[in-house]
């Protein structure tokens, strides 16, 4: 990592609210260069407060673009952080709007240009793309990362149809910890108490909204890009990683967008911006590359950008299965169009006759973290007791190296004699000393086999075929190895299982696996920078004698036959901020199920986050806990929180809800 120090201007930074139109004003971190010529302005939009959680990661980028000539803007979205008003579910039309009022507000001071970008990762990816589809005048063009154009079938809440545990669950349980979080008085001064009050009574957990649209209904196409792709004006790059669950998105935006306003780059990262060093790498030098971008549609200068490839991709070549690589071996390719001409699906048929495919309720234990951040146990270990637990299929690697890039896609005829199940796909490969690598991964809600947006029963004792996508991956099978496709009915905690699922008979004879399989190409002309960033804000990490618990930890009751997964997700820990702020945050998510009752899911996550500042006496705690659990008919959620001042318990209320099951 190179810290840069000496840019091409100096900068300045200042803290200023900005104006709503409905009179909220909205808390804004600006860095700028020192220059009588107005600039672009850039704008990163989250909920995630940048006095201190975001602030570390501000610091490596914002101030390195407003040394590069550009007006670089932190703002916190209403109801978060220090901002002022109440606030809402994700990516809401309230702020989508005030984004669109910051753009302007933004192109309109006499330090900018006129011409505005976006950019972020996450959420900050979201909104930015979901901006663009509002199409402000101001906004020329945007940074996606790590983001989705599809909120129902490409995000936190579901996956091919089925409900997603993990992260359903784990995000919800997360956001109502976040949401509950104060406004700082070293910045919004004694108002933060009646601000902080007024939140948390509109507080209402995000769960109860995402279980009530089981399906791809009007709820989830708010947001979602895919409805009209055509509606995006500004420029877009879209970045991910394959070890980020969002990649394909990028793959949809190259596929779909004018190829004159969209480039693609897909790396082997996971949920981190690709300068960060975080594994896996190799990660690359992103701030130029979107210096570039923005310099081009900014500015009018020509970089060249649009001379790159549609899109560039990371192909890792083959690896031992481990749950974390601190860099891949692979190299870039390019493809000047996607679908590219370079990729040709091809279809390995399964064969072998019918199959009975019942795994055990704890099959998926080894699925590793839905989104990776680069920490020692996020990744899959290797699968072959995940295997052993489905039927698989194997393809032998022969004379030459077979590369794929895209989406692999399974048709799989099936027969099941009850109305409900789920069809898992994972594509693997396996070492000459057998090890198990997971490549990529698909589900079907057996339900949802005829749209997203509707309900089928399965008609018990019927046999049909059904055909979904895997996760898009770029890889090389070397010769020697085996491809394996292992297809599994059951897969916690990531999907939720199904009432009354029983499995199903798989008719290999009538079923394959479709591989897109790139023709090799040499691309020696794809080169990346190497990482660079400004100073960092130097937050210090309190050094403690206690033994961290594990990240993952899986435990079993044989006797009861009952499997508990325990996670810590590693959001931070305490740190120290060198304005003095202290912030600890500590959860541990639990998944527990028994190995023969899918009634017996439970999911549950505890949350404590405390913000104290000694010298002023400030010392505010937030615990919150969130459950899952359900019946044939319902879920059953329960969610408490408690917020402290002090000694005094200035907030506690718990949420006891029973949600129908309809698709989920």
């Amino acid at each position: 990592m190179n810290i840069t120090t000496d840019f091409p201007y100096e900068t300045t930074r200042e803290d200023v609210y900005i104006p709503l139109p409905d009179g909220t004003r909205l808390y804004a971190r600006i860095w700028r260069p020192l220059t009588e010529e107005p600039v672009p302005a850039l704008l990163e939009y989250l909920p995630y407060r940048l006095s201190d959680w975001t602030a570390p990661r501000d610091w490596q980028r914002h101030p390195w673009y407003a040394g590069h000539g550009y007006a670089s803007v932190r703002v916190d979205v209403r109801g978060h952080g220090n901002s002022e008003g109440l606030p809402g579910d994700e990516y809401d039309a309230q702020e989508l709007q005030d984004g669109v009022a910051v753009i302007h507000w933004l192109a309109q001071q006499e330090w900018c240009s006129g011409r505005v970008g976006m950019f972020g990762i996450s959420w900050g990816g979201f909104n930015s793309l979901q901006i663009a589809a509002l199409a402000p005048e101001p906004l020329k063009a945007i940074v996606t990362v790590c983001s989705a154009d599809d909120r129902y079938d490409n995000d936190v809440h579901y996956m091919g149809g089925s409900v997603l545990a993990v992260d359903m669950h784990a995000w919800a349980a997360t956001m109502l910890a976040f949401v509950c979080r104060p406004p700082d008085p070293a910045h919004v001064g004694d108002a933060w108490k009646e601000m902080w009050l007024r939140r948390l009574e509109a507080v209402d957990p995000f769960i109860h909204t995402w279980l009530a649209h089981q399906s791809r209904d009007a709820y989830w196409k708010h947001g979602s890009v895919c409805e009209d792709y055509g509606a995006i004006k500004a420029n877009v790059l879209a970045v991910g990683g394959w070890h980020d669950p969002y990649r394909d998105t990028v793959l949809r935006l190259v596929e779909h967008l004018d190829p004159g306003q969209v480039r693609g780059i897909i790396g082997p990262w996971s949920h981190q911006y690709p300068d960060r060093g975080l594994p896996p790498g190799p990660a690359i030098g992103f701030l130029q590359e979107t210096l570039r971008w923005w310099d081009q549609h900014l500015k009018g200068k020509e970089t060249g950008v649009m001379r790159e490839p549609l899109l560039r991709s990371w192909i890792s070549g083959p690896h031992p299965p481990a749950t974390v690589y601190e860099t891949l071996p692979g190299r870039w390719v390019g493809d000047a169009s996607w679908p590219s001409e370079n990729v040709t699906p091809v279809a390995y048929a399964l064969q072998g006759g019918e199959r009975i495919v019942a795994s055990p309720q704890q099959t998926g234990l080894d699925a590793g973290r839905f989104f990776p951040f680069g920490n020692d146990a996020d990744l899959p270990p290797d699968q072959r007791d995940e295997d052993a637990k489905s039927v698989s299929f194997e393809f032998p690697v022969t004379d030459a190296p077979i590369e794929i890039l895209g989406r692999p896609r399974v048709k799989l005829r099936l027969r099941m004699d009850v109305e409900r199940g789920q069809a898992v796909a994972r594509l693997c490969d396996v070492a000459p000393d057998g090890s198990s690598t997971l490549i990529t991964r698909g589900v079907l809600n057996l339900a949802a086999r005829h749209g997203r947006d509707r309900t089928d029963a399965w008609p018990p004792g019927e046999t049909e075929d059904v055909v979904f996508d895997l996760n898009g991956i770029g890889h090389t099978f070397a010769p020697g190895h085996r491809i394996r496709i292992a297809v599994s009915s059951a897969y916690w905690p990531w999907i939720w299982p199904q009432a009354g699922s029983a499995g199903f008979t798989l008719d290999a004879d009538g079923s394959f696996v479709e591989l897109p399989v790139r023709r090799h190409t040499e691309d020696p002309a794809i080169t990346f920078g190497e990482p660079e960033q400004s100073e960092p804000l130097g937050v210090v990490h309190p050094v403690t004698l206690e033994e961290p618990r594990p990240e993952r930890l899986v435990v079993r009751d044989v006797a009861r036959g009952e499997w508990r997964l325990e996670v810590d997700p590693r959001y931070g820990g305490t740190r120290v901020y060198p304005d003095g702020l202290e912030f600890t945050e500590d959860a541990l998510e639990t998944y527990t199920i028994q190995q023969d009752d899918p009634l017996s899911a439970r999911t549950r996550s505890d949350w404590r986050i405390r913000l104290h500042r000694p010298e002023a006496g400030w010392d505010v705690e937030i615990e919150t806990r969130s459950e899952i659990a359900a019946d044939e008919h319902d879920f059953i959620t329960s969610n408490e929180v408690v917020c402290k001042d002090g000694e005094e318990v200035v907030f506690h209320r718990t949420w006891e809800k029973r949600i129908p099951r309809t698709a989920g």
